[in-house]
């Protein structure tokens, strides 16, 4: 495969004096999706997404080819670990220390990664009539992953989706089939282990338990009654997680590290976006950070018992948080923030303008910490193009 030498570069934030790190140059690169971890336990290396081999010069709203790739974070070399194309940027997971990769590819196939041997196992092939619609996840046990898909509901269906969450709308009410799929990470087989009328998505397994994860309901937050679901994979029996009052607005759903979901509660006239306006893609009349309540987060233990409640009277598109769940990461419109969540009363800390247009999935920050909590890594696409950032605590 081939490699490349560091592109790592250091600048001071213009609006903290922070140091940055920007860790790549070339082309599109892509950390992990938020509910994901780009790092690798036990070793100084991530894993991530570029374009960099596809011989094309595409903007990130042009579908650019992203494969999969590696960065040692003390020499900055970078070296491409799969030639396979992902169906998005962030249409991969790992384990912790980076081991096994799963992904989705262009054609809807889903793929694990060997990556000491690089051997590709094919672990699910394509039915045309649906989509893979989430990252797969792999259970605790690494035997096998599971993932969301949903029918296809037009031939037109590729073009509800796009820049600013076009068809995001759309698509909540078009679909009526999700399934969830388990599919053996020997490639022996898959199956359905769930079926629902809903749009599906973001299935993740538990950390700590690979006979139970959680899923949503797919679609503009104040459109959806009842976001979070878990699913336990022996009696294949769904329940619902937080439930939702009439005013809620809730989503951007992850498992914390020990093992609780965490969520974000926005209030009514919130559908969970931003878009390169600034403003919200579907509840256009109601500024993003504009809210009729006090927002909240919270955690939420496996039998549905709110853990933790905390008002969260800032405005951010997606949180991440620390190893002991007392700071969270957050992406404001404009800014990089750390928010201690370690007392009654949350207090926000600025660490970086990251300049973001918001246009795309894949220049959404998604920040994320490393597992020791002592970085954060963000993406940006100031510039021009998507490229992935470090800030060391």
């Amino acid at each position: 495969m081939t490699t490349w030498p560091s592109e790592i570069r250091e600048f001071k934030d213009e609006k903290t004096g922070r140091t940055i790190k920007q860790l790549t140059s070339t082309g599109n690169n892509v950390l992990l999706y938020f509910t994901e971890n780009s790092f690798t336990q036990g070793k100084n290396e991530i894993i991530f997404t570029s374009d960099r081999v596809s011989g094309e010069d595409k903007a990130p709203h042009e579908d650019p080819n992203y494969s999969l790739f590696r960065m040692n974070l003390d020499t900055g070399e970078i070296e491409q670990i799969s030639e396979d194309i992902l169906r998005s940027a962030t249409a991969a997971t790992k384990t912790p220390d980076s081991q096994l990769i799963a992904f989705s590819t262009k054609e809807h196939d889903v793929k694990a990664l060997d990556v000491a041997t690089g051997q590709t196992t094919l672990l699910y092939e394509h039915d045309p009539a649906f989509e893979v619609a989430s990252v797969p996840s792999i259970a605790a046990n690494r035997q096998y992953v599971a993932f969301c898909r949903n029918e296809i509901v037009t031939e037109n269906e590729i073009h509800y989706r796009g820049a600013n969450y076009a068809g995001f709308k759309e698509r909540f009410y078009a679909i009526k089939d999700g399934r969830i799929t388990l599919a053996q990470l020997d490639g022996s087989g898959w199956l359905d282990v769930f079926r629902d009328t809903h749009q599906l998505g973001h299935f993740q397994f538990a950390p700590d338990d690979a006979t139970f994860g959680s899923f949503c309901h797919e679609g503009p937050w104040n459109l959806v009654t009842q976001r979070i679901w878990y699913l336990d994979f022996i009696t294949r029996e769904a329940k619902p997680c937080f439930r939702q009052e009439e005013q809620d607005s809730i989503g951007h759903e992850f498992w914390t590290q020990d093992g609780y979901v965490f969520f974000d509660n926005r209030g009514p006239g919130h559908d969970g976006t931003i878009t390169s306006h600034r403003t919200q893609a579907v509840v256009t009349d109601v500024p993003v950070n504009e809210n009729a309540m006090t927002p909240f987060v919270g955690l939420m233990d496996k039998k549905g018992n709110l853990i933790k409640r905390i008002d969260m009277p800032f405005y951010c598109n997606h949180y991440h948080a620390n190893p002991d769940n007392t700071l969270l990461v957050g992406d404001d419109v404009d800014d990089l923030v750390l928010i201690d969540i370690s007392g009654e009363e949350a207090t926000l800390t600025t660490l970086a303008n990251h300049k973001t247009s918001w246009h795309t999935q894949s220049s959404h920050c998604h920040p994320t910490w490393d597992w020791d909590g002592s970085r954060i890594l963000y993406a940006s696409d100031h510039g021009g193009r998507v490229q992935i950032y470090l800030i060391e605590l």
